[in-house]
């Protein structure tokens, strides 16, 4: 499909004859909101040029409805400016086809109240926000976000498969709708490497390279929603939440990432002249997770449930730490001294947004490089087993207040966004914590 960024009229007519030759009859306009979840508007292939032209409007409270699409007071982008519509402007880079649905396309947009008016709280803004200073550093980031999920019944929403048998042959071709779906992704134009049954019962891992700028965090936004519509049409359920089961694993995102520099593609991750060929930016870039991270917990975590996941011994980091091919860290240094060697951000859940993910983890290293911090040690064996390191947030309010109080993350990530973020997810949090849950009642209802 064509790759263009130009508005111009006779660019959007190549586009546009471009897709009516590939049989292109619909075309989705797409907006990743607060979740990561797609919102669309479907455009037929008549109208495409006009709206490729001037954009497509959609009520702007859309970025910032809650996980139920309640919309929330006090957002700025409701009653705020009165239930106005924003304008979705698609980046033609995106532009892809949608191979699981007839003579489909889509592209990722941006959004703005009006020319040069973004909407700096959406979530793909803010990652752009972060790629803008890595480039002014002469960087530029390379990515990929590594996702585990669960495909459950849709009727009962249950495991196909009992027992633990991670990489097992029986295991990883009993569900035939993951062939499915590698094969579709790598016609929508991911580039798959693995795939493979996971730690829990009808659990998966779907592996994809990387890709540079803002590509990347599309690719990750491609694979979730791909993986659930996919996964819907063959009348099952996929899904990303990050502890659906008490007894059973959690579902992580596992985020990878390297700074290369713009002439040359070197990455700065590497000097060969350290005995451990990580270089000065590597350690600053690391130490700033470590030293911000943990306030960044909330875009990494953001319901209550992925609170549940992050415990020692369950192959999810439950403290604040680093090391060298340490899977129970939340950063991980992935292939040490070699030609390949890279950060691996180990803390998100499944769920969480991956434009924010991996803006989040820019944002700390940022800083890190900024702070420029003596990195510090790295425990001698799994890092779960170190009481001396700080632990996580324990909860979801938790790890709010800590966004809210590191001031140097929130500048950079922006007051805008901040502001809408934190007040989204404490009106989630207040009808959480007034559900009475079916353990209660089961608990106390007959003995009290």
């Amino acid at each position: 499909m064509a790759q263009a960024k130009g508005k111009s009229g006779n660019r959007v007519e190549k586009i546009a004859a471009e897709l009516r030759g590939s049989g292109i009859q619909h075309v989705r306009f797409e907006l990743p909101d607060m979740h990561g979840s797609a919102r669309s508007k479907q455009v037929p292939i008549e109208s495409f040029a006009q709206y490729a032209r001037s954009g497509v409007n959609m009520y702007c409270g859309v970025v910032a409805l809650d996980s139920a699409s309640h919309v929330v007071p006090g957002s700025r982008y409701n009653e705020e400016v009165n239930y106005r519509d924003q304008n979705l402007i698609p980046d033609f880079a995106s532009l892809a086809p949608v191979p699981w649905l007839d003579n489909t396309a889509r592209v990722i947009c941006d959004t703005e109240w009006g020319p040069g008016e973004p909407l700096r709280a959406a979530p793909r803004y803010v990652m752009g926000e972060m790629l803008k200073r890595i480039d002014k550093l002469g960087l530029k980031a390379a990515m990929s976000h590594e996702f585990e999920f669960y495909v459950l019944d849709r009727e009962t929403k249950q495991p196909f498969f009992g027992g633990m048998h991670i990489f097992n042959n029986l295991r990883n071709e009993q569900l035939p709708v993951i062939r499915e779906v590698v094969d579709y992704l790598r016609a929508a134009g991911l580039h798959m490497l693995t795939a493979n049954a996971e730690y829990a019962p009808s659990q998966f891992e779907l592996v994809y390279s990387h890709a540079e700028g803002m590509a990347g965090a599309d690719n990750a936004y491609t694979f979730k929603n791909g993986v659930k519509e996919i996964v819907q049409q063959a009348g099952q359920l996929a899904s990303f939440m990050a502890k659906p089961f008490a007894g059973s694993a959690g579902s992580g995102c596992h985020y990878h990432v390297s700074l290369l520099r713009k002439k040359g593609g070197q990455n700065v991750f590497i000097d060969g002249k350290k005995p451990d060929s990580m270089s000065d930016t590597l350690k600053f870039f690391v130490q700033g997770i470590i030293d911000h991270g943990a306030a960044c917990m909330a875009l990494f975590n953001p319901t209550p449930n992925c609170y549940r996941r992050l415990r020692p011994h369950t192959f999810a980091p439950s403290n604040v730490s680093w090391g060298e091919e340490d899977r129970s860290a939340m950063v991980r240094i992935k292939s040490p001294g070699s030609k390949a060697m890279h950060v691996e951000m180990r803390a998100a859940s499944a769920i969480s947004n991956p434009y924010l993910t991996a803006a989040g983890t820019l944002a700390c290293g940022l800083l890190g490089l900024r702070e420029k911090r003596k990195l510090g040690r790295q425990s001698d064996g799994p890092s779960e087993e170190d009481s001396s390191l700080p632990a996580f947030p324990k909860s979801l309010d938790q790890a709010l207040d800590l966004l809210e109080a590191d001031k140097a993350l929130c500048d950079l990530l922006g007051e805008e966004f901040v502001d809408v973020f934190t007040t989204v997810k404490r009106y989630e949090l207040a009808r959480f914590n007034d559900h009475v849950s079916q353990w209660e009642s089961d608990e106390y209802l007959e003995l009290y």
